[in-house]
């Protein structure tokens, strides 16, 4: 297991008994000080925090955590490229990623700073294609090795752009990395309408296009320094995704090598259940459906 984010608190009680890996991309040195990479690895594999179950795969021994983001959480395109292939190096099954390319964001802060806005657009357009570009390329790198080992499956967020808040047509396309191939893209699920938690809807701000979705509403993890926060995110979700990834890995143990890394993504893909949303939810902004565990 891989968690590329801002680093992890790794006194948390959440992860005592794993052994984590620690490598530093982002020159601010290990450690935690944003909360968001604890929180995200604490719903992958964090033991129970006084009573409360918060981690999806707990039997997880193992982490990899690679700090590609400041402790501002801001990074650069190769802090995470470095991070992903460190990763795979490294033997991870499953890569979890809560980042991504802010394409509206840029072209606004260009705005903001007297850019024309074609100009601005095409300049944050070049710089999303070149990125798209290099994790495509990425991606067939770890393809490539998975034909002489077991593979790695990498899970990523679809990105909090959409505002169907404001307007139900105010949706944004999934982000990258999760947009690009092979990569699981992850949209975030909540509660609405005062629904009893057997039905689920959309996030407004969660991205179309995801692949498949998992809660990301008022999810309770770790806090980086103590305790426990509730966040909201597809950030929240992608490690709901990865936690079942792991158990996927585990229930399939004796797959071939060859066909692992595979088999299991299609199992995550293809387990995805569609029986807890609201009847309006679009099939375009949920995914596949709702991951679900073995």
């Amino acid at each position: 297991m891989a968690v590329l984010d801002t680093g992890i608190d790794a006194g948390h009680a959440a992860f005592q008994g794993v052994e984590l890996v620690q490598e530093d991309f982002s020159g601010s040195g290990n450690g935690d000080r944003q909360g968001h990479g604890t929180h995200c690895a604490g719903t992958i594999f964090g033991r129970d925090v006084d009573g409360t179950r918060i981690g999806v795969a707990r039997g997880v021994g193992r982490a990899l955590i690679g700090k590609v983001l400041g402790d501002d959480g801001s990074g650069s395109s190769d802090m995470i490229f470095r991070g992903i292939q460190w990763a795979v190096q490294e033997g991870a099954q499953v890569i979890s990623m809560s980042l991504g390319f802010d394409f509206p964001g840029l072209v606004a802060r260009l705005v903001a700073d007297d850019w024309p806005p074609e100009l601005a657009t095409s300049v944050a357009l070049e710089g999303y294609r070149g990125n798209l570009r290099m994790f495509d390329a990425l991606m067939e790198m770890v393809e490539a090795r998975a034909a002489f080992s077991i593979g790695t499956v990498l899970v990523a967020a679809a990105g909090n752009e959409s505002r169907r808040d404001r307007n139900k047509d105010f949706e944004v396309a999934v982000s990258i990395p999760a947009a690009a191939q092979g990569i699981i893209s992850v949209g975030a699920l909540g509660q609405t309408g005062g629904q009893t938690g057997t039905t689920l809807g959309v996030a407004p701000f969660s991205n179309t296009f995801p692949q498949v979705s998992a809660p990301g509403v008022n999810v309770l993890s770790a806090r980086a320094g103590g305790g426990l926060v509730a966040l909201n995110g597809t950030s929240m979700a992608t490690p709901h995704v990865a936690g079942v990834a792991a158990l996927w890995w585990e229930a399939m143990g004796g797959a071939p090598a060859r066909i692992a890394a595979s088999a299991v993504a299609a199992k995550v893909l293809g387990q995805a259940r569609t029986d807890v949303f609201l009847s309006d939810a679009d099939p375009a902004d949920r995914g596949l459906g709702i991951v679900t565990a073995p």
